[in-house]
């Protein structure tokens, strides 16, 4: 990972809704869908499709397209290394 994602990673998440998102999504036993991400937040499903779409720009997640439904999981080998890389510090 080099520093250009790290730095990406850090500003997706500076944003208080995108941390809670993932923090949900990654607790989420099955991939949840922007549906229910939309139910968990009350924002609107174009916030809602903006702070995904950043998480992803971030390589945090991944989306998954199922029919008319997207799935999203959080990329734990990303956010291995992003951790592996902070403790570098």
């Amino acid at each position: 990972m080099d520093d250009s994602q790290v730095l990406a990673i850090g500003k997706a998440l500076a944003d208080g809704k995108r941390f809670e998102m993932l923090r949900r999504i990654a607790k989420s036993k099955e991939a949840p869908t922007c549906s229910c991400i939309k139910e968990w937040t009350g924002l609107s499903p174009a916030t809602v499709t903006h702070h995904l779409q950043e998480l992803e720009a971030a390589g945090l997640i991944a989306a998954e397209r199922c029919g008319k439904y997207v799935h999203v999981s959080l990329r734990r080998d990303i956010w291995d290394e992003y951790l592996k890389k902070l403790s570098e510090i």
